[in-house]
């Protein structure tokens, strides 16, 4: 069960809070210095973990209501986001001192080496801010260590797992607007597929690593921890897109699929003696990222599933996946999950008596 992300705030600066902020509250937003920090991963080469330091940020939603003006509000919350930027931060791993610096846009990256063995499985951080006004911010976040397994995971989310509508602008934005991260529904099956997939050729005490790359925002990180966790998917890592203001709003996942090319490159890098499972859809770009991470790292990709969404992009897609197949690299392109779910098994990423 995925461990849920605790913020902690600096305490107000005065007693009785300003009606400014009273009112900020009240609609679910604080003015507080906060530090949210994201789930990193590693090995002894590599450690990283990243965050965003805001000076204006949503407060965690604690009801989810089925309301259109409810989940409306709490949608348009998360894009009411104002960065801090240039915070100086530490945090400590291991009783070592680490200390980096926020960019103007208030995100930071912690990055570091260690000696091992290491402790595999999830690591709870506390990064702190150093001031010299002596304000008490922190947030906690954890750093992932995977097991030594045989295959690791890469997966998309909006229409690979999450039922989203990417390839219609209209769709997806009423979803987003009407739904929340427990209403919101995953595709049949897929939930079967990923748990199956997280076990295949291991234990449930040394799962094989998910990592969840999308062009989704930062903005929607906490609403897809949510989403992962009541749908019982597998707990993982999101390497997600730059955050968006407000005014970009109805842009939210759209382009950067350069960037989304190279998280996935930085983690396939990061874990060389690794085989790698890529998992996307249809709706937009998918398959032609996967094509050329296949071009690139022909040794480290075991397979490519494919979600067939979007009709309009079936024949282009078919070819990308022949392309995929005849370079030696297995492929599935499928609508429904059973589908791939005969399919991994018969490629041995299930075990045969699984359920």
């Amino acid at each position: 069960m995925m461990v849920e992300q605790s913020i902690v705030t600096a305490p107000p600066a005065e007693t009785n809070p300003g009606l400014r902020s009273r009112i900020y509250r009240f609609f679910g937003i604080t003015r507080q210095i906060v530090i949210k920090v994201y789930h990193g991963y590693g090995h002894a080469d590599q450690l990283v973990i990243y965050g965003q330091v805001f000076r204006q940020s949503p407060l965690p939603r604690r009801r989810f209501r089925k309301n259109v003006l409810n989940n409306t509000w709490a949608l348009l919350r998360l894009f009411m986001v104002k960065p801090y930027p240039l915070a100086k931060l530490q945090t400590e791993w291991q009783g070592r001192k680490l200390f980096t610096e926020a960019d103007k846009d208030g995100f930071f990256k912690f990055e570091w080496k260690d000696e091992p063995p290491l402790e595999q499985g999830w690591h709870e951080m506390t990064v702190q801010m150093i001031s010299d006004r002596g304000e008490a911010i922190e947030g906690k976040g954890q750093v992932y260590i995977p097991y030594t397994t045989q295959y690791g995971f890469i997966s998309d989310v909006d229409d690979t797992f999450l039922i989203s509508h990417s390839a219609n602008l209209r769709k997806r934005l009423f979803v987003l607007f009407t739904q929340n991260a427990r209403s919101r529904k995953p595709f049949e099956g897929v939930v079967k597929h990923y748990q199956l997939l997280a076990l295949g050729n291991t234990t449930a005490a040394a799962p094989n690593p998910f990592f969840y790359v999308s062009s989704s925002e930062w903005n929607l990180y906490d609403y897809l921890l949510e989403f992962v966790r009541v749908n019982e998917l597998p707990q993982g890592v999101f390497l997600l897109n730059v955050l968006k203001q407000l005014k970009q709003l109805l842009k939210t996942g759209q382009n950067n699929h350069e960037g989304k090319f190279t998280r996935i490159v930085r983690i396939i890098q990061n874990y060389p003696k690794q085989r790698f499972v890529l998992l996307g859809d249809s709706s937009q770009h998918d398959p032609y990222i996967y094509e050329s991470i296949v071009k690139h790292f022909p040794a480290q990709i075991h397979a490519v599933y494919i979600r067939d969404v979007y009709k309009k992009n079936k024949a282009k897609v078919q070819e990308v996946m022949a392309n995929i197949e005849a370079s030696g690299v297995p492929v599935c392109f499928f609508e429904h999950s059973q589908d791939a779910i005969s399919h991994s098994m018969k490629l041995g990423l299930i075990n045969p008596l699984s359920p």
